[in-house]
């Protein structure tokens, strides 16, 4: 490595070093990624006490954006009965005291918005029928997709008609707006992991004639309109972020450079930065699973279309996830299945990295019981 590239090495931030996007500026790059819980029990789309200690509680645990879980901007969009959602104005108020906790604890308080398409109206371990259609006598519902293609043994899925593209465009823009008004500082749009938007963007499950379906450009229109029906929403100073699967790991699928080729476009539109993840399109994929087996993704994305990306992905140890920023491979981190058994992540790795506790993201009233 020559003296430029070292010098390039040493330049590059660490996880506790400050990001900023817009007027927002993260106190560091480890985040929460949305990750479902399936709790919003009275199947209303509210969160509860629950949703509160589990955000707040990361927030309070150092991570500096906490990205609540997919949140469905219509009521058939949800995933599962149980879902959160943003998808009228009495559901705001819900959301306040959540957003407003993760903000006083330090963290930036994001949202991802989503509509299942054809992966709704599934089980839960609060419902039943996990892995299978809600019947609709239990509550489930008819769902909806680009094309009538269903997702393994899932019911199969309607069609969407034009205008009802169009509405669902409004639908997203309106839980921005929903988010806006409870206080959110930044939203995720879920282009990923074989829901609506992804399932637009796939050629497999795409089967459409019309402006929405073919090439790439009519296969992105949807998440494009989205983006831009977002971005006039929430405004300038707003972060907008999309999570994307780089790959579903399929033959003939979308893949690694459809997404750069994405990645391009929704820079041009104003996003701030791609959440990179993969998978979930086509049931029964094997997909190679291990630590950092989707940051290649994330370093190409970064790399091929200059835009800031974050990784997850079985990114679990401090030492780890340093690496994958002092290499140049994402902007941020996100810790998931490792977050939702210590809440305390970041201030655990910053003791292991050496981060003195005055430097690290500890609330006063903890500072006493500092590693």
């Amino acid at each position: 490595m020559n003296k430029k590239d070292t010098s390039a090495k040493k330049d590059r931030p660490g996880l506790f070093t400050p990001i900023t996007m817009r007027a927002v500026t993260v106190r560091n790059r480890i985040w929460l990624p949305p990750m479902c819980t399936y709790s919003a029990y009275a199947r209303d789309g509210r969160p509860t006490p629950f949703h509160y200690q589990h955000y707040v509680s990361r927030a309070f645990g150092g991570f500096g954006m906490v990205i609540a879980e997919a949140t469905a901007v219509a009521p058939e969009g949800r995933i599962s009965p149980c879902d959160l959602g943003l998808w009228e104005d009495g559901q705001i108020d819900s959301w306040r005291w959540i957003v407003d906790g993760i903000r006083e604890a330090g963290a930036v308080a994001a949202v991802q918005l989503n509509h299942a398409g054809r992966k709704a109206s599934t089980g839960c371990f609060a419902v039943g029928y996990e892995g299978q259609s809600v019947p609709q006598e239990a509550g489930g519902w008819p769902t909806v997709a680009p094309s009538d293609i269903p997702f393994g043994a899932l019911n199969k899925p309607r069609a969407l008609s034009v205008d009802e593209i169009h509405g669902l465009v409004g639908a997203f823009a309106a839980a921005a707006g929903r988010a806006m008004a409870a206080g959110f500082q930044a939203v995720e749009i879920h282009a990923a992991h074989g829901y609506l938007i992804s399932q637009f963007l796939d050629p497999l499950i795409n089967e459409r004639g019309d402006e929405y379906g073919g090439d790439l450009t009519g296969r992105s229109r949807f998440l494009i309109e989205v983006v831009d029906a977002v971005r006039g929403t929430v405004g300038d100073s707003v972060p907008v972020l999309v999570r994307v699967s780089a790959t579903d790991w399929a033959a003939g699928g979308w893949d690694l450079d459809q997404t750069i080729v994405l990645a391009r476009m929704l820079k041009e539109h104003g996003v701030d930065l791609v959440d990179v993840s993969t998978g979930g399109m086509v049931s029964g994929v094997s997909v190679p699973v291990k630590p950092n087996y989707q940051v290649p993704f994330a370093e190409q994305i970064k790399t091929k279309a200059d835009v800031p990306v974050s990784a997850v992905g079985l990114i679990t140890k401090s030492k780890q996830a340093a690496k994958i920023l002092s290499r140049g491979e994402a902007d941020v981190v996100e810790i998931g299945r490792a977050a939702l058994r210590d809440p305390y992540w970041p201030l655990r790795a910053a003791n292991k990295l050496g981060v003195p506790s005055s430097e690290a993201p500890y609330a006063p009233q903890y500072v006493r019981g500092a590693y």
